[in-house]
């Protein structure tokens, strides 16, 4: 392998970089808060998006060239890809944010073949008819290839980079510190917290054996759904290193964004029917929305992949999502302190002013909480994600006090994700009127949700 394809592992190199961003953002925190003492307040805003820039740049840098977990932590610090940066910047850092995504080591086909054969104990040529030795999509730790079983099925054959996983649990020792350049940035973020679901649901995404049961669970809840398709795996050939699955083929995601309005509406809506779906119905769901993970198949239909980060929440953790939602819904600011405050989010619930918390939290929500018509643009994404997280807010005083459960943050992490995917297509539709479908029982307000409702009443009469 070329020097520059080789994953270097040494946390003590890795240390060395990110310990100096996270000493160089110190300082400049420092002098951004001594000179907001004598600006004026278009001067502070401008000093704090300067900042956040400098921060955003620093962190995507240093997580482009480690070559390990530092990528995938770059995909989960969800405020990176949702525009928090200046307008005229905004551009510009997408294209190093999707170079960062699209990233992968310099590995040949004849080593990643070795992955191959030493996960199946056989020669390729005994497993597949055909293997196209052209990657057809390339992932932070691992690469598809497109090939045939000799039975004639075509299939996705996704490899792990040999090295990746030393390198990947090498970076995660040095999370901590990521995390705290992160901070500055978010500073209602809880390193500690963050970091220990990361770790966790990072170490599980370099299992594929475990990523194949996720994809298996899911296949299995929508076999013959009407609109939503995840590919069959094959688990006969899946591994630790090499996931198997049925070959789809389809429109991807770039090309949709050019479609008329109404065929974006629609895939708006099935976007957010199953992200959101999969957590209310099925307690299980993709922690990683993103433009990547599906496409539009001939037949209208819309299939999803790569469920290596993924997470399960209790049934109980659930309902609770689905009681402060309503809660929001009705405007029961006293509903909602008591949730909060019985789970922790709001550990010192008299530090809170329950209209302001009710505010703050529609104003993160109201695109499927407010019953109207509502169409998705980025810029609404990135507003509704300032809310949520940014010293921009105007609920950052008290943003600064909350402390999510971390059985919730993946859940906060799907939801600002799967808004950022729907609002590149400029979707327009009512949002709320869907998550009634979850939250109330009502029944559908669209075809689509007509098509689903039939579609789960057969799956329980079958049992």
């Amino acid at each position: 392998m070329a020097d520059e394809g080789k994953i270097p592992t040494s946390r003590l190199r890795r240390s060395a970089k990110i310990g100096g961003l996270a000493a160089s953002q110190a300082l400049r925190q420092a002098g951004t808060v001594a000179g907001n003492v004598v600006r004026t307040k278009e001067g502070r805003e401008a000093a704090l998006e300067r900042r956040n820039l400098e921060a955003a740049e620093q962190i995507v840098t240093a997580l482009g060239t480690m070559k390990g977990a530092a990528m995938k932590v770059g995909q989960v610090l969800s405020f990176l890809d949702a525009g928090l940066v200046p307008p005229e910047h905004r551009e510009e850092f997408q294209r190093k944010l999707a170079r960062l995504r699209d990233a992968a080591p310099t590995v040949t086909f004849k080593e990643m073949s070795r992955v191959i054969e030493h996960e199946l104990d056989e020669p390729l040529a005994d497993t597949f008819a055909e293997f196209n030795k052209e990657p057809i999509a390339a992932a932070s730790i691992g690469q598809v290839y497109r090939a045939r079983l000799h039975d004639g099925r075509e299939v996705a054959v996704k490899v792990q980079y040999p090295g990746v996983a030393a390198a990947v649990r090498a970076d995660l020792q040095n999370i901590g510190m990521i995390l705290r350049i992160a901070k500055r940035i978010a500073p209602g973020l809880d390193p500690k917290t963050v970091g220990e679901e990361i770790r966790r649901r990072i170490e599980e995404e370099l299992d594929y054996e475990l990523e194949a049961q996720n994809q298996r669970s899911l296949a299995r809840i929508y076999r013959g759904h009407p609109f939503i398709v995840v590919p069959a795996v094959v688990s006969s050939l899946s591994r630790e290193r090499v996931l198997v699955t049925e070959f789809v083929e389809g429109i991807g995601f770039e090309e949709i964004k050019g479609y008329p309005q109404a065929q974006r509406d629609r895939i708006g809506e099935i976007l957010f029917r199953f992200y959101f779906g999969c957590m209310y119905r099925h307690h299980q769901f993709s922690g990683d929305p993103h433009p990547g993970n599906s496409m539009l198949l001939a037949d209208g239909r819309v299939a999803f992949f790569d469920f290596g980060l993924f997470k399960r929440m209790p049934a109980g953790a659930v309902e609770l999502e689905m009681e402060i939602a309503r809660a929001v819904i009705e405007g029961d600011k006293d509903k909602i302190m008591e949730l909060g405050t019985a789970v922790g989010f709001f550990p010192e619930p008299e530090m809170f002013d329950p209209d302001r918390v009710l505010e703050h939290f529609r104003a993160a929500t109201a695109w499927y909480t407010v019953d109207e018509e509502v169409t998705l643009t980025p810029d609404y994404a990135t507003q509704v994600l300032i809310d949520m997280s940014d010293p921009r807010s105007e609920y950052f005083g008290q943003l600064r006090h909350e402390s999510a459960p971390p059985d919730h943050i993946f859940g906060r992490r799907m939801e600002v994700l799967t808004l950022a995917v729907i609002s590149q297509l400029h979707a327009h539709g009512n949002f709320h009127r869907i998550a009634r479908e979850w939250y109330y029982n009502d029944p559908p307000a669209t075809e689509l949700g007509v098509a689903e409702a039939e579609f789960y009443a057969r799956a329980g009469a079958r049992g």
